[in-house]
């Protein structure tokens, strides 16, 4: 159960951009919790990138301003530079989670338990699983493979996530719409993930604040981070 209730929402953003603070707006406009997953050695600098022929920015926060951004939601480890885990060895995977897991822990003013797999494609194999359940202090690891499913997963560091928010937007509210409908006696989670840069993409930020809308305010459903749905913390 969550928190006394069958059924959990949850979000979940990676890199720890500019954007989060407007998705921060809407998610507190409509009582939402989320993970966002930082990169503590990139915090500071300015970047851009390139997706589906748009530029948009890709800017991270300052340091000193991380506690205050995030206040009311997770702050998760998302690896120091965003390294592929998959090509490093086990000393250097240890050395860029548990760093980074610990500074942010200093930033956020609490000690940080979550994590997200850096990059895109092939970006965690088990062995990478295994190092970080042995060598650092991360007690869940969220993946880029989607599930399109509710149910309780037994192993939370190789955790899938339900859905990815972009590419997989229509399905996203297709789940939504059968989340909602749901009577279960067994624990449903419903994990969405993704970049708040992406809504820059085409000016999805009202699509989202849409689906933001729907799914939240519903007596049955617990509304989480991260932690909170998969620890219980």
């Amino acid at each position: 159960m969550f928190h006394g209730k069958m059924k959990a929402v949850t979000f979940s953003y990676d890199d720890g951009v500019t954007q989060d603070q407007r998705l921060i707006a809407i998610l507190n406009k409509y009582g939402l919790k989320a993970t966002f997953n930082l990169n503590s050695g990139l915090l500071g600098t300015a970047n851009a990138l390139v997706r589906d022929g748009v530029t948009v920015a890709h800017c991270k926060p300052q340091p000193g301003e991380i506690r205050r951004i995030y206040e009311g939601h997770e702050i998760a480890s998302h690896t120091l530079t965003h390294p592929m885990l998959p090509e490093l060895d086990e000393r250097e995977i240890i050395r860029q989670v548990e760093e980074d897991r610990l500074r942010l822990s200093k930033l956020a003013g609490y000690e940080v338990v979550g994590f997200a797999y850096p990059g895109g494609g092939v970006n965690y194999d088990r062995r990478v699983a295994d190092v970080i359940r042995r060598g650092t202090g991360i007690r869940y690891c969220r993946t880029t493979v989607s599930s399109h499913d509710f149910a309780p997963q037994a192993d939370l560091y190789e955790f899938r996530p339900t859905v990815y928010h972009l590419m997989e937007g229509d399905r996203m509210r297709a789940l939504g719409e059968r989340f909602v409908a749901l009577k279960t006696d067994t624990p449903a989670l419903f994990y969405i993930w993704g970049h708040a840069y992406e809504f820059d993409i085409g000016d999805r930020w009202q699509e989202f604040e849409d689906f933001c809308s729907f799914i939240s305010g519903r007596e049955d459903i617990f509304y989480g981070t991260n932690k909170e749905v998969l620890l219980g913390l």
